[in-house]
């Protein structure tokens, strides 16, 4: 966080870094893959996709829905930003960037 650069796929919750956090490649995500940042019950979970933004499988789009878990896909940069912002506003959030 802060001035860090990572270079490999993080999971971020507004209290840090999750560690040891090893998704698979996007087109194979399912809700499984989240349930270590779900625990914490956030309202909103930011996906950012690497360079430009890919939607991952539509079933996980689903899966958040049914959760009443908002899912923001986007590119990386923009997710990064995006969950500064609401991080300082004390929203219940996580992230997934991906390179």
């Amino acid at each position: 966080m802060g001035n860090e650069r990572y270079t490999r796929t993080i999971a971020l919750m507004p209290d840090g870094l999750v560690e040891n956090f090893t998704p698979p490649p996007l087109a194979e995500l399912a809700v499984s893959h989240f349930e270590v940042l779900l625990e914490h019950e956030p309202e909103l979970v930011l996906l950012g996709t690497g360079e430009r933004t890919v939607f991952p499988p539509r079933e996980l789009t689903f899966a958040f829905a049914r959760r009443r878990i908002g899912l923001e896909v986007m590119d990386t940069a923009a997710a990064a930003r995006t969950f500064n912002v609401l991080a300082g506003e004390g929203r219940r959030l996580a992230a997934v960037l991906y390179l």
